[in-house]
């Protein structure tokens, strides 16, 4: 599938006729540069939209849930890069249609991670990630994700860098907190 052809999310009618009962793709509108073969791996029999919550609205939510209720797709993927701030927001749009419709959808998250290899992702990892006062919980328990997280993310190597390092604990083992402006 050539990504030129692929209509966009923002700018699709809720019940246009492709997505009647279609096998949805939301995907990434930089996955097909980050990675054609696996965009093209991954649109094969699909109907695909693509999505950028830094190029239109991120309120995804209320379009995905529209689409569902008025066109019925049979399943819903949702594909994008792992460690975009912007791109977290589609995977959360469609936990949130989900929660909005009352109802259980067919639907899988996937994340590529360094553009190459691709992981499913939990909708409860979708859920757990706007908490995060409970990923610092999860953080305090397991200090090695900072070491993947190096591996990771050139952000947290230049923050590291600037001397941004693991956060300090206190002798329990707690992450140490100031209050703001303290």
């Amino acid at each position: 599938m050539e990504c030129g052809a692929c209509p966009w999310l923002w700018s699709t009618w809720v019940k246009a006729p492709i997505l009647r009962g279609s096998d949805l793709l939301i995907a990434s509108a930089c996955l097909p540069f980050v990675n054609p073969e696996l965009f093209r791996r991954l649109a094969e029999g699909k109907t695909v939209l693509f999505a950028c919550p830094e190029r239109e609205s991120p309120t995804h939510y209320g379009k995905i849930a529209s689409m569902v209720r008025s066109s019925r797709p049979r399943r819903i993927t949702v594909v994008t890069i792992d460690g975009s701030p912007h791109c977290y927001t589609l995977h959360a749009s469609a936990n949130e249609a989900e929660y909005i419709l009352g109802e259980k959808l067919n639907k899988e998250h996937f994340v590529a991670v360094n553009g190459r290899e691709l992981v499913r992702i939990s909708p409860n990892a979708v859920r757990v990630a706007r908490y995060l006062s409970l990923v610092n919980e999860m953080l305090e328990k397991n200090q090695e994700v900072l070491k993947k997280l190096e591996e990771l993310s050139k952000e947290y190597r230049a923050a590291l860098d600037l001397g941004d390092g693991p956060a300090a604990t206190d002798e329990g083992g707690s992450v140490a907190a100031k209050a703001p402006g303290g």
